[in-house]
């Protein structure tokens, strides 16, 4: 019987295929004038990295009895959000990182114009990519659902989160800060796909109320496992420089309540996870194997 390491290997290695085919179709090669801003944009977007928030949309999906193949372009549309953010993240007016996933950073590669750019094309391309109408999707679905992605990715989430994690740099700040920046950040996203992915699949108010408890506490687990894995990995482990969290005095848990109380609370998130979507079946297995994941990833 394969152990539940395998299972979970297995799974989101499917589902990464699946994605990574979906947007080759959504994001193809280009010729002639657009051909450099469309390198720019498929380089980062096609650099690795493991599809977290189009598989956590889809394994909601499924969790609800619904078929992920019908939340593809939604998955497919959080990936190039996620993908614009961490171009925009590695410019040297933000986080000033030279790699990302092993490589170069885009604007290292294409420049600093461009990788803006190409940031700017991807989130563009995804709301393309959302308000081009769903198949088998109502439209009052489709448009709760760009409602559900744009707020998270806008002012009232991602973007207020970076500019809160840009303004603390180099500050003593308190746990209301660092909470408000990493649920911002980058619960807030995670959370979205989870949501996303059941409002397409029809689920019920008290589905939709679990599984956003599910993201807010597996949410903020990954960003905080995040931040001890950037204090304990290694640039060959995790594709990118450690320690600049440090160097930048970054608001970070671990600045802040040291490593044992963080990984203390990542595994209350975890549980508190777990706990949220105990009222679902077997289905909801790949969402409980990922909240484990989240707490004992090495990269």
């Amino acid at each position: 019987m394969k152990n539940q390491k395998t299972v979970l290997k297995e799974y989101l290695d499917e589902k990464k295929r699946i994605v990574d085919s979906a947007l080759e179709e959504y994001l193809p090669k280009q010729t002639g004038f657009s051909y450099e801003i469309a390198e720019s944009m498929r380089y980062t977007l096609f650099a690795g990295g493991k599809r977290l928030r189009p598989v956590l949309c889809m394994a909601s999906a499924e969790t609800v009895g619904g078929n992920a193949d019908i939340v593809l372009p939604v998955a497919c549309a959080i990936e190039m959000i996620h993908t614009y953010s961490l171009i925009h993240d590695d410019l040297p007016s933000m986080d000033n990182d030279d790699y990302r996933r092993g490589k170069p950073s885009n604007h290292k590669i294409f420049g600093e114009g461009v990788a803006v750019l190409a940031g700017d094309a991807l989130l563009t391309e995804a709301f393309c990519l959302l308000s081009g109408g769903i198949r088998d999707l109502s439209p009052e679905k489709n448009l709760s659902i760009i409602h559900e992605i744009s707020t998270a990715a806008g002012f009232q989430g991602m973007i207020s989160g970076q500019v809160a994690d840009l303004r603390a740099e180099g500050k003593k700040v308190n746990m209301e800060s660092v909470d408000y920046i990493h649920t911002h950040k980058t619960q807030a996203l995670i959370t979205s796909s989870i949501r996303a992915g059941a409002i397409a699949a029809g689920a019920g108010e008290d589905d939709m109320r679990a599984l956003s408890e599910y993201g807010r506490n597996a949410g903020l687990a990954f960003q905080i496992a995040d931040d001890m894995l950037d204090i304990e990995s290694s640039r060959e482990v995790l594709g990118k420089d450690t320690g600049s969290d440090e160097g930048r005095k970054k608001a970070t848990y671990p600045s802040l309540i040291g490593l044992e109380e963080s990984r203390e609370k990542t595994r209350i998130l975890v549980e508190n996870a777990l706990s949220a979507i105990n009222r679902f079946d077997e289905r909801a297995e790949p969402l409980r194997m990922i909240a484990t994941f989240i707490a004992e990833r090495k990269s």
